[in-house]
């Protein structure tokens, strides 16, 4: 699984450095470092006006912010790879 997220300056300014940081943090607690590989993107086109984008192999989730991020999480990524 790949997650990227958008280091555009739009979503910069709306936090993406948390987002990376609870990513980050959110694989290691879950033992998931061979099942996804992260990354920065510039701009993915879907900017919103709250939170950050992240795209998870092809799909797009905008307005990603800290107070979102564990149901983002648990929906997108851990029910993905059947965690």
């Amino acid at each position: 699984m790949i997650i990227q997220v958008c280091v555009g300056s739009s979503c910069h300014l709306k936090g993406s450095q948390d987002i990376i940081e609870l990513l980050q943090s959110a694989v290691l607690e879950n033992q998931l470092e061979n099942e996804i590989t992260l990354a920065g993107s510039f701009c993915i086109g879907k900017c919103n006006r709250i939170g950050v984008t992240v795209q998870v192999d092809d799909e797009i989730y905008t307005g990603i912010t800290k107070e979102t991020f564990k149901e983002f999480f648990r929906e997108n990524v851990l029910e993905k790879l059947g965690k």
